[in-house]
């Protein structure tokens, strides 16, 4: 009889994070980091504190702004689980601990703070 894994969900999670960020990781950073400061193409406005925090209480931003982040976290986390061994570090129960803990705790604040926000 075969063992079950949890890997499928991983790489699920691996998968979806990677696909995300290979799509929309470079337009964030040149929209947020160039675009918006120095204006090119998009109004100054549209990254200041009142319409960040408008988007970040509707229920869609909230939604994308907790899918950018835990699949960006799962993508990196699932990751770095895997290159360890490259380092010397086995795939044992501490480095699934503090890989994928890791990313689960960030993903969990991550999302109580966009509940604190409210609505």
């Amino acid at each position: 009889m075969r063992k079950r894994s949890n890997q499928p969900f991983f790489w699920l999670l691996f998968g979806a994070g990677g696909m995300l960020s290979a799509l929309t990781g470079a337009a964030l950073v040149a929209l947020t980091g160039l675009a918006g400061p120095l204006g090119l193409g998009v109004s100054p406005r549209l990254f200041d504190y009142a319409h960040a925090l408008a988007f970040a209480r509707s229920l869609p931003g909230k939604a994308v702004i907790l899918a950018v982040i835990a699949l960006f976290l799962w993508h990196a986390a699932h990751r770095i689980f895997h290159s360890l061994h490259d380092v010397g570090i086995h795939n044992g129960l501490v480095a699934k601990v503090a890989t994928y803990g890791g990313a689960l705790a960030i993903t969990l604040i991550a999302a109580l703070s966009l509940l604190s926000l409210g609505f």
